[in-house]
């Protein structure tokens, strides 16, 4: 074989092994800055408009928005206690907050102003609205998760749990909750008729099960653990494992993009994992993204392929919303 051509082969492997994705799945469109924001922060949700950010600043006890057109910070709400959990009330555009060290849901409109609060969810955490029911799910302290009326301000059930949950997902067709027991080292199905765990899925090979994504058509949970960094993929249908990913560490949020079938880790230890899912029990690292020191919460949206990922002060790194876009 001539030079030329054992050149292009070597082009055509290379090419072959990266697969439909460039060199970097995820590119940096800019960087917003939250001047004042100290220490972690945690999740965030987009409201009905698509426009304006809303973001948990928990060390900051502070609820910070950016106008996403303007590029800019437009709000802080302050005397937050430890925000966390976000969630969306999509029918009305009211964002709802849950907040860890006052143990509280608040209701803001699109006005920002107050619209409905209640207390004693201690540790209030992970966040979901279930928009059928129009009821808030939110994990607490009591290892539990509480059903709320939001619009009465009233506590209307409790699923208990082996522990303290992390982050949950609400299965679509609207049969069952499942949920990250990290204190029990296990995922917990719900039954959401009956309110109570039916099922529960020991993991195998790694433990601290924080994140979860849910892929809905293929039956397939994303579960991000941290010791070891792990991505485990279960089979919703039986809890069987059926693939095991190594991920960024430090893993907070995790999501699935159905159209693209990818699935975006974001991590504490400085970067984003990006997977490509060839089939249901199928997958293969389409790339590693480098991103800063601390930033492990994320917000994938796939109507407008985009991950905004929250970047913590430290040092001379500035806090800051990284906008990144995800590449074909």
């Amino acid at each position: 074989m001539t030079s030329h051509r054992v050149y292009a082969a070597l082009v055509l492997a290379l090419m072959a092994g990266a697969g439909a994705y460039g060199s970097e799945p995820l590119t940096l469109q800019r960087k917003i800055p939250l001047p004042g924001v100290e220490g972690r922060i945690d999740h965030m949700i987009l409201d009905a408009t698509g426009k304006r950010l809303w973001i948990a600043a928990l060390s900051n006890d502070t609820v910070e928005v950016v106008d996403l057109d303007a590029g800019e910070r437009i709000k802080r709400i302050e005397g937050v206690r430890e925000p966390t959990g976000m969630a969306l009330w999509p029918q009305k555009n009211y964002v709802i907050v849950a907040s860890g060290e006052d143990g509280m849901l608040r209701a803001f409109d699109d006005s920002f102003d107050l619209v409905s609060s209640i207390t004693g969810l201690s540790d209030a955490d992970n966040l979901r609205f279930d928009p059928v029911k129009e009821r808030a799910i939110v994990g607490y302290a009591n290892g539990a998760l509480a059903v709320v009326d939001i619009g009465h301000a009233r506590k209307v059930g409790d699923i208990k749990l082996a522990g303290h949950p992390e982050s949950f997902q609400l299965d679509p067709d609207g049969r069952h909750i499942y949920v990250n027991v990290p204190p029990a080292g296990h995922v917990a199905v719900i039954d959401r008729d009956k309110s109570k765990v039916v099922a529960t899925w020991p993991l195998t090979g790694a433990r601290a099960n924080y994140p979860m994504a849910l892929d809905a058509k293929h039956g397939r949970l994303f579960v991000g653990c941290r010791g070891p960094s792990r991505l485990l993929v279960l089979d919703v249908a039986t809890g069987k494992q059926v693939a095991a990913l190594d991920v960024c560490g430090d893993a907070d949020d995790v999501f699935y993009d159905p159209a693209d079938e990818r699935i975006y880790a974001s991590g504490g230890a400085g970067c984003i994992s990006v997977f490509a899912q060839n089939e249901a029990d199928e997958y293969r690292e389409a790339g590693r993204v480098s991103t800063a020191s601390g930033a492990r919460t994320s917000l994938y949206v796939p109507k407008t392929k985009t991950l905004y990922l929250a970047v913590p002060h430290r040092g001379k790194q500035q806090a800051a919303i990284w906008e990144y876009k995800a590449q074909p």
